[in-house]
């Protein structure tokens, strides 16, 4: 049987968001599931029910996550479709979330925490790179006047 799309919400603790969230994608006929804050030793292809995966034990040993932001995890949601859900979900829920990704055959089979983590290095690097073209713009302008 074909999975049909959902979404996984991590980090959400906010309950009006949570219900601003599931309504907006419940209109849109994507089922929303909340993951518990332990969730982050999971692989991703067993958060989404992908066959072959099996819930992993806890580690005793592994350091503590702590991850402050909402994430938003979307599955079997492509192309046309997906802009769609985000500008639903951008015009229902404000602030809207930052933090927002599609499955993919490849992140599928990272954790959830290692999920989190590539994802708050790429913010961190887009952010960078924004204010370093803002800072040459500001140059530029001064130069100019």
């Amino acid at each position: 049987m074909k999975r049909k799309e959902q979404a996984l919400l991590y980090g959400f603790n906010d309950e009006e968001r949570i219900q601003a969230v599931r309504r907006t994608l419940d209109k849109l006929g994507i089922a929303a599931h909340v993951l518990s804050p332990e969730a982050h030793h999971q692989k991703v292809g067993y958060l989404i029910g992908s066959k072959g995966f099996r819930l992993t034990p806890e580690d005793p040993d592994e350091e503590d996550f702590v991850f402050p932001h909402e994430v938003l995890l979307l599955d079997k949601v492509k192309g046309k479709r997906l802009d769609e859900v985000l500008a639903k979900l951008a015009a229902a829920v404000q602030p809207p979330i930052r933090y927002k990704t599609v499955v993919t055959p490849f992140n599928t089979f990272w954790t959830l925490r290692r999920l989190c983590e590539t994802m708050q290095k790429e913010h961190a690097y887009l952010a960078e790179r924004d204010a370093a073209k803002e800072q040459r713009k500001k140059k530029n302008a001064e130069k100019e006047a």
